[in-house]
C-alpha cells in the first residue's frame, strides 16, 4: 500500500477508534508529542486531550467523511458526525504526520446540521 493511501486508512481508523471509544488504539496512532487545537483548546498534549476530547460516555451514533485528502505528511478531511441525541454537525481538521504516527490535530468547528 502506498505511503498516501496508508495515512488516508490512519485518518478513516481515527475516527473508527473514537467511535468506538478504542482510546488504546488511537493513543498507538499518535506521536509522543502530539498536540491538539481546536477553538477551545491550544496545542494541548496528548494526556490533556484525552481528558478534555474523549466523551465518557458515548456521544456520536456515526462519523461520515465526507472529503478526505492527503498531500505529503499532511491530511485534511471533512466529516458530519451525528450525536446520539439526533443532533449532528460537521468540522474540518487538519492533521500532520511525522514517522507514519499523527504528530498534531487542528480542527476548525464548523456548523450544527
Amino acid at each position: 500500500m502506498n505511503d498516501m493511501r496508508t495515512k488516508q486508512q490512519t485518518v478513516r481508523d481515527l475516527y473508527a477508534a473514537y467511535l468506538e471509544n478504542r482510546k488504546d488504539i488511537v493513543g498507538a496512532m499518535l506521536t509522543e508529542d502530539f498536540t491538539f487545537s481546536s477553538p477551545h483548546d491550544d496545542h494541548i498534549d496528548h494526556a490533556t486531550y484525552f481528558q478534555r476530547c474523549w466523551p465518557k460516555e458515548p456521544f456520536f451514533r456515526a462519523i461520515h467523511i465526507e472529503f478526505l485528502a492527503v498531500d505529503g505528511d499532511e491530511a485534511a478531511v471533512r466529516y458530519r458526525a451525528e450525536k446520539l441525541d439526533g443532533g449532528s454537525f460537521g468540522n474540518m481538521e487538519s492533521l500532520r504526520f511525522r514517522g507514519g504516527k499523527i504528530a498534531s490535530v487542528e480542527v476548525y468547528f464548523g456548523r450544527n446540521l
